[in-house]
């Protein structure tokens, strides 16, 4: 099923998992950060955190030497995403995301703005990655209840060239579409994969899932980990755990 990649040491496999902070107290997520910075650099604000806390927890995140992707996905008319595209750039999040079926405008309205804050700031420019299908769905969803013709893996694909097309970084795909993606999107453009479980872990309500090491040799860039880690009851033994499962 999946090919042969390139085997990593333990902090090349730190640096492709983005812990999900899915807390809504500001200092359950600030003392998660504390206690996993030594193995991880990259965290994931999603809805729940943000909704909670605001956007000033970007900057207390940052402020201890966090990389943030913003979970929020964003999927409007391409001026409110653009607008929306320039706040997020400016409080320094290294990641955030779109709906890919938002449309090619509203793609590329999302990466111009990003991009063109990013140089008016004098900071790096935001990877900007595009959901495609979440990974609670399935192929009876899909079809039945958003009326999506095309098979689970061709609307995902077709999703994927889309956003290359118009000049993301890269996608937010189930592990399970990892390998078909990076056969026809190429080796730079980043998978960013939710729905990884450890051998050790329930699925919880994801339906599209693999293991670390599975996502990993599928061609995910990125793993996005959360109640595995963080429900854990010791999240760094979790994390240790993990990396394990990534490079034996």
């Amino acid at each position: 099923m999946f090919g042969k990649r390139k085997s990593l040491d333990n902090q090349e496999a730190a640096e492709k998992i983005i812990v999900a902070l899915d807390v809504e107290k500001e200092e359950e997520a600030y003392a998660l950060v504390r206690h996993l910075s030594p193995l991880v650099k990259f965290y994931k604000v999603g809805m729940r955190l943000y909704v909670a806390c605001g956007p000033g927890i970007i900057t207390g995140l940052k402020n201890l030497g966090a990389k943030i992707f913003l979970d929020l996905k964003f999927h409007d008319i391409p001026h409110t995403v653009a607008s929306t595209a320039e706040v997020v750039t400016r409080y320094g999040v290294d990641m955030f995301n779109i709906h890919l079926s938002g449309g090619s405008d509203m793609i590329r309205a999302a990466v111009e703005a990003a991009a063109e804050a990013a140089a008016k700031q004098g900071i790096p420019k935001p990877l900007v990655v595009g959901v495609t299908v979440l990974t609670s769905f399935n192929e009876k969803v899909l079809r039945e209840e958003t009326g999506v013709e095309k098979s689970l893996e061709q609307h995902v694909l077709n999703l994927s060239l889309l956003g290359m097309e118009n000049g993301l970084n890269g996608v937010v795909a189930s592990p399970r579409e990892a390998e078909m993606i990076r056969k026809k999107c190429g080796e730079e453009f980043l998978i960013v994969t939710p729905g990884v479980r450890p051998l050790w872990s329930s699925l919880d309500d994801q339906l599209r899932v693999l293991t670390p090491r599975q996502a990993l040799e599928a061609g995910a860039s990125f793993l996005v980990i959360g109640r595995p880690i963080i429900e854990h009851a010791s999240p760094q033994e979790a994390v240790e755990k993990i990396l394990a499962e990534m490079t034996n």
